[in-house]
């Protein structure tokens, strides 16, 4: 397809800007990209308190352990990859509209960018993660290699819901705020404090049809477990991640055809 030829070709211009977005989110603070750690933990200390200290909420069984705060952060870490690129792709093309109005640029790799700027911030986390695991459960299983699939995947499906939230937020300002909400809700019915289990009977299709229970499930089940991984569950996360991709290019490539005029 015509877009994902663009991104193809454009991919020197993708590393570049992804690298720029990546050290500008930092410039001038002194702790630099140590920030995007400090603010996950920050928050999953905040959650732990709550739920472990004063609630004393164990993890699921077949949790890959009894410490609730890994299983908290490794269930959590995706999410916060999904989260912050598709929220701060919603408003990237009005943010770079002056690269769209003035010049000839490809607006489709915007998104993309922002993915893998996040990506950087992701992997950073993920390493910590893989040592604190490997230091507290003394375990570590050569399945761990199939985490990048998931992260491929959860790439997928982002950058498809971002092309899709950036293009509306042209034409319908309210976009991002919309996004914002859903995002909240979004959260809640996945599976990042509590296991798929717990969720009512009658509600569980939510959990089968939601991509981000998936790749949080596989991020956990990667890090925390030796548990083979569902090939039936890693299939429909691909046919769902690929089909938002793609249908996420097409809608952006029909309303791209006006970003110049609106912004």
């Amino acid at each position: 397809m015509m877009f994902l030829r663009v991104l193809m070709e454009r991919r020197s211009l993708i590393y570049q800007m992804a690298k720029r977005d990546f050290t500008q989110r930092f410039v001038g603070s002194a702790a630099g990209w140590l920030w995007t750690i400090i603010h996950p933990l920050v928050l999953l200390v905040s959650w732990v308190f709550v739920f472990q200290f004063c609630m004393k909420i164990p993890p699921p069984a077949g949790a890959g352990g009894t410490n609730y705060t890994l299983y908290l952060f490794c269930g959590y870490l995706p999410w916060l990859l999904f989260q912050d690129t598709v929220q701060r792709s919603a408003t990237s093309l009005l943010d770079q509209s002056n690269l769209i109005t003035k010049t000839v640029f490809p607006s489709e790799i915007i998104p993309v960018t922002i993915f893998l700027s996040s990506l950087g911030s992701h992997v950073i986390a993920v390493a910590a993660a893989v040592a604190t695991v490997r230091y507290m459960n003394q375990q570590f299983s050569a399945l761990i290699l199939l985490l990048p699939i998931y992260t491929v995947l959860l790439g997928l499906f982002a950058v498809g819901m971002g092309w899709i939230f950036a293009s509306l937020q042209v034409y319908l300002r309210d976009t991002a705020q919309m996004v914002l909400v859903a995002l909240t809700g979004w959260f809640w019915f996945t599976p990042i404090f509590i296991d798929e289990t717990s969720f009512p009977e009658s509600m569980r299709f939510l959990v089968h049809w939601n991509p981000m229970a998936h790749i949080v499930k596989g991020y956990r089940q990667r890090l925390l477990t030796t548990d083979l991984p569902s090939w039936q569950e890693l299939l429909l996360l691909a046919a769902i991640s690929v089909a938002v991709f793609v249908a996420g290019g097409i809608f952006f490539r029909h309303l791209k055809r006006g970003f110049a005029d609106v912004l």
